[in-house]
């Protein structure tokens, strides 16, 4: 799953987002064709202490609306799962990706300590 919006951003400036109250989530879509229905997420955004999810949740809800209702039987089903999902601001995974970003800096600190250690 790919980060969306957090180019530039540091594993240590990540942390203070979500001190500040910034947390990451993902929408859900769905498309049926008949008989074939897809269910897929979108990529984890970050969304900033204040911001609002309704833009980036969006287009995944007006795709799920239009195309998600086709497929029988799970169409109408995993369609209004997902434009709940979307309307309650996406699922928040914050404590995954973070589980991740201090994963990162702790082989980081090892590393850079076992590098310093070498001299």
């Amino acid at each position: 799953m790919k980060n969306k919006n957090i180019a530039g951003l540091s594993a240590a400036e990540l942390q203070k987002e979500v001190r500040g109250g910034a947390r990451f989530v993902y929408f859900a879509y769905t498309i049926s064709l008949l008989i074939v229905t897809l269910r897929d997420v979108s990529g984890v955004y970050l969304i900033r202490a204040g911001e609002n999810t309704a833009g980036k949740s969006f287009l995944f809800t007006v795709v799920s609306f239009l195309v998600g209702w086709w497929g029988f039987p799970w169409g109408p089903k995993f369609t209004m799962q997902a434009i709940r999902t979307n309307l309650q601001g996406g699922k928040d995974v914050t404590e995954e990706v973070m589980d991740v970003v201090n994963g990162y800096l702790l082989f980081e600190e090892t590393n850079n300590k076992k590098n310093n250690d070498s001299f």
